[in-house]
């Protein structure tokens, strides 16, 4: 929206300065995209007098004039035909920049003879296109700067261009009095009454408009015009043209740009008819759809079904609300013109905007909101308009439909200001704002004017009283807390559980992956999903048809497609929850990481070998022991088809306990992913983790030992489906006041141990708490060591 400092003060009387204008309507949410001063760039433009003009000796075109100036005579060569002695012109200086030319004025020689600046003419200070010759002016005195002379002259010349950005729930600033209005009740000035018009036709409008039944309630609820006899389609006013040329308008003729400007002036689309060239009368209707025409942008357009047009006897004629068709638009020759004015349906004219590709002005206000109660007084005002430029005799206005009724009443609580901004504005402040945007306020009600279409509830009032009386304003408070002392922790011990879970697991090397919780059917069949429970009703596509049933889908196409692009090596893992079902309690959250490839990229200084499942199990010992699962767990080796028999196992705290699990992939798997494989993974089960039986608000007190420890190696021999964990798990039973952990260093495998035997070796760590240990004590450890390893694995010590 671009409007200049002298159009705004049409709408108000203040005496506020540019700065301060532009601060307060971004302040006021009218966001000041731009500020185009053409003062600024003239500044440096004096006047100056030619006292001598005599024909260059080297050039026939070019002439020596002698120029007074405030620093004296200077000599200057000019090729314009209207350079003589005696006149006014403007000079630059050398050291001056030309914007016309984009050069800075210097020193130079010109077929021999030496200039000192130059003289200019309004396309090389870009004022106009013109170029036939230097500016020639009536008056003036040498020295003054031009840009005083234009202020006092020709200030449209020196008009200031503010563009400001419209938020789409604004559309009453789209109007330059709208934006008047909102620099009024800040303050900055007083609003000056509106020009309004009542016009007397002289006898009824030969042209009637209908709109059809279908077309009422959602194309067009009221259109009003008049036909006005005897004009003359001259060129408007030069106020008018400057303006328009200020905002980047094209003047095109009288008629034509009274539109244009009512458009910007009163956010008030209008559109005017050569009378002459419609046939018939004026019919508002729905397209049947495949009909065309020929618009104002001389583009042709073919209308879909359903499409709001303005029809007179031989066919469509315009674009209701968007553009009007050149057949009948207004030319040079128009002496009977139509003047209409209607309310169009907000989505019926972005529906059409859109299809056609056509971005007009009207459009643009239509389609955010017009304000429905001044469209008969519009019609007027054009009128008035019309007639004082270009003559002529109006007919009575005629009036097809009805303007909607928009008058609504909210009230106004004024304590509602501190308690939704938290600003302390006094009432008689408030009721003082809205008054002065146009609100009426009727004791506690506030009525809402109809060019505000944004403003619907109470609170939208507060924001209005807020907005006014500037947001800047607004401190910065603490929050009050709601209890005394140290506050009550926001996580929940789960959220804080998946927190440390994901932390944890980044810092083992792992990248995250956030993937879909959709996957497709086939995908899911192959971890136990895949089923009706879990299907959606409304897949976006047939790739995301269900609920994921585990993390490992999304982590195993994610793998594959890194593979694809040559980065064979990765550490994945993902936080995120998985479906055994559609109802709220059939979901949990897990934490699932996979490795794939080798350990390590080929290094001189390190070993580099396939990962293996003994890398996720510790992986997943850490993550447990990071979110505070029991040190002792059970291990069961019937998995989950997806996982490789015999290379994976559940852990938990007995069967029907799992808190995670952890091993290879099944190869058929990997092959319906398209992974190449091995793959080893861990899944953690975060909310069957058992909470801590006492919560203490701090951690405990650090418990260090003085006492030397001690370790023992024992190497048992037990039978080879024995698992190491159960010899493990009963070594360190045998006395749990002074065995600190257990350790497997070493399996041996060999016939020399006799038939389906196995070696297994461990480390012993024992920690005294009151005393050093005696080799008698140790020995007695030992004795029970051995006796509870027999007992649960039947296991010998080796000779």
């Amino acid at each position: 929206m671009k409007f200049t400092l002298s159009w705004l003060k049409d709408h108000l009387e203040t005496d506020a300065g540019l700065d301060e204008i532009v601060y307060a309507l971004t302040d006021l949410g009218l966001e000041v995209e731009e500020v185009s001063n053409p003062a600024e760039r003239l500044g440096e433009f004096s006047l100056c007098k030619v006292i001598q003009a005599e024909k260059h000796p080297n050039a026939d075109k070019l002439r020596v004039c002698q120029v007074l100036t405030d620093e004296g005579e200077l000599q200057i060569v000019c090729g314009a035909p209207n350079a003589r002695e005696g006149i006014i012109a403007v000079i630059a200086k050398p050291g001056v920049y030309v914007p016309g030319i984009d050069a800075e004025i210097g020193v130079g020689k010109i077929r021999g003879v030496e200039s000192h600046g130059m003289m200019c003419s309004e396309r090389e200070m870009e004022l106009s296109e013109e170029h036939d010759g230097i500016i020639e002016l009536s008056s003036g005195k040498v020295g003054d700067r031009f840009v005083d002379w234009l202020e006092e002259n020709d200030p449209s010349k020196v008009d200031t261009v503010i563009e400001i950005a419209i938020t789409p729930n604004r559309p009453d600033a789209l109007g330059v009095r709208g934006v008047a209005l909102d620099l009024a009740a800040r303050g900055l000035g007083v609003m000056k009454p509106a020009k309004t018009a009542e016009i007397l036709g002289n006898g009824p409008c030969p042209i009637s408009v209908t709109i059809d039944d279908d077309t009422r309630a959602r194309g067009c609820e009221i259109f009003a015009g008049r036909l006005i006899r005897g004009v003359q389609n001259r060129a408007s006013p030069l106020w008018m043209q400057d303006r328009l040329k200020a905002i980047g308008l094209r003047p095109i003729s009288a008629l034509v740009d009274v539109t244009n400007y009512f458009t910007y002036d009163r956010n008030r689309p209008l559109h005017v008819f050569d009378a002459d060239k419609v046939k018939g009368n004026l019919r508002v209707h729905r397209a049947r759809g495949g009909e065309t025409l020929v618009g104002l942008d001389e583009k042709e357009y073919t209308f879909s079904e359903g499409m709001v047009v303005i029809s007179d006897d031989n066919g469509i004629e315009s674009i209701g609300g968007i553009m009007g068709g050149l057949q009948t638009g207004c030319t040079e020759e128009t002496t009977n013109v139509f003047v209409e004015a209607a309310v169009w349906d907000h989505i019926q004219i972005s529906y059409t905007g859109r299809v056609l590709k056509i971005n007009s002005d009207a459009r643009y206000r239509n389609e955010r909101g017009i304000d429905p109660a001044y469209n008969t007084q519009a019609v007027d005002d054009a009128t008035r308009m019309i007639m004082d430029i270009c003559g002529g005799n109006a007919t009575d206005v005629i009036v097809a439909g009805a303007a909607p009724d928009v008058r609504r009443a909210y009230k106004l609580d004024t304590d509602r200001v501190q308690s939704l901004v938290g600003m302390e504005i006094p009432a008689a402040e408030q009721v003082k704002t809205l008054t002065e945007l146009g609100f009426v306020v009727d004791g506690d009600l506030v009525h809402v004017p109809s060019w505000r279409p944004d403003v619907l509830g109470e609170a939208d009032l507060v924001e209005e009283v807020a907005r006014v009386a500037s947001l800047t304003k607004l401190q910065g408070k603490p929050l009050m807390r709601p209890t005394v002392g140290v506050p009550v922790p926001i996580l929940s011990t789960l959220q804080k559980r998946e927190q440390i879970a994901r932390r944890t697991t980044a810092s083992l090397g792992y990248n995250e992956c956030v993937t879909y919780s959709f996957i497709d059917k086939a995908a899911a069949e192959l971890f136990g999903g895949g089923g009706d429970s879990t299907m959606l009703e409304n897949p976006i596509s047939s790739e995301m048809s269900h609920l994921r049933p585990s993390l490992l889908p999304g982590l195993l196409q994610a793998a594959a497609r890194n593979q694809a692009r040559g980065y064979p090596d990765m550490a994945l893992f993902e936080c995120g929850a998985v479906f055994g079902g559609g109802e709220p309690g059939e979901q949990e959250n897990l934490v699932t990481g996979i490795l794939v490839g080798r350990t390590l990229a080929k290094d001189v200084h390190a070993e580099s070998r396939p990962v293996d499942l003994f890398d996720v199990k510790a992986d997943m010992e850490v993550i447990l022991n990071a979110v505070g699962a029991p040190t002792k767990l059970t291990y069961n080796r019937k998995t989950n088809g997806w996982w490789h028999p015999g290379r994976s196992t559940k852990v938990g705290l007995g069967p029907k306990k799992v808190l995670g699990t952890f091993g290879e992939l099944h190869p058929r798997v990997l092959d319906a992913l398209d992974v190449k494989g091995p793959v080893v993974a861990f899944a953690v089960h975060i909310g069957e983790i058992p909470l801590p039986r006492k919560r203490l608000a701090s951690r405990g007190a650090l418990k260090l030992r003085d006492l030397q420890a001690v370790e023992r190696d024992f190497a048992f021999v037990v039978d080879a489906d024995v698992e190491a964990i159960t010899l493990v798990n009963a070594a360190a039973s045998a006395e749990k006041n002074l065995i600190e952990n257990v350790r497997v260093f070493d399996e041996f495998i060999d016939g020399s141990i006799g038939e389906a035997k196995k070696s297994i070796a461990v480390t012993v760590r024992l920690q005294p708490t009151e005393k050093t240990l005696q080799e008698a004590d140790i020995e007695a450890v030992a004795i029970k060591i051995i006796e509870k390893v027999g007992k649960a694995t039947g296991g010998i010590l080796r000779g």
